[in-house]
């Protein structure tokens, strides 16, 4: 039997990385106590020598487990919570497609489009180099043709019910809009959206 989660570590600041994590433990109804650090303080708090000694990379999510493991990285984390269950199916194509989702949005969908919602919401667009702005925006919205071409035929990412992909690339697509992305040309986008939000135990991002 897998350890438990026993601590959840996120962001102060709404966080799709977080909301991941926060929305798959009310999926699995999982209850977890959670603690939140200011990122936007001088220094953050998870700069902290207490946090470094959980997790040296410095960042939130971390979930802290029964047996003292600390696991870092939400993909990470959503994988570990699945795992057994419908969220993760059994098969091992099936299993190596949700993943291939996973790295989809850790690789060419959150680097664009949620940091790009960082810099209009706390960050410092302006004073970023050059040409910053297009080119996140150019590669964000590369991210979001390729997923309404696949919702054009395909319910949910990989089977006919949500998993880990679906939660996975939910987190930063439904604030799009805050980073500037207009989601009036994606009607699959849209429609997937509406039936994420319409799964049983949903939960909303905070803002």
């Amino acid at each position: 039997m897998k350890p438990s989660p026993t601590r959840l570590f996120i962001s102060a600041t709404p966080s799709g990385n977080c909301y991941k994590v926060q929305l798959q433990l009310a999926l699995q109804r999982l209850r977890c106590p959670v603690a939140a650090l200011d990122i936007l303080a001088d220094p953050p708090q998870t700069r902290s020598p207490e946090f470094l000694a959980l997790n040296p990379s410095g960042r939130v999510p971390l979930m802290k487990l029964a047996d003292g493991t600390n696991l870092a990285e939400s993909n990470a984390i959503l994988f570990y919570l699945a795992a057994g269950t419908t969220y993760l199916p059994r098969s091992p194509l099936t299993a190596a497609q949700v993943m291939q989702w996973m790295f989809f949005e850790q690789y060419s969908h959150e680097p664009n489009i949620a940091v790009l919602r960082y810099l209009y919401r706390w960050g410092d667009l302006e004073g970023q180099p050059e040409g910053t702005e297009d080119r996140l925006r150019t590669r964000g919205t590369a991210a979001l043709k390729i997923m309404e071409q696949h919702l054009s035929e395909n319910a949910f990412f990989v089977t006919d019910r949500l998993t880990i992909a679906d939660v996975s690339l939910f987190a930063y697509t439904h604030v799009a809009p805050e980073a500037g992305f207009s989601l009036s040309g994606y009607p699959a986008i849209r429609d997937w959206i509406e039936r994420v939000k319409g799964t049983a135990r949903f939960i909303p991002m905070a803002t």
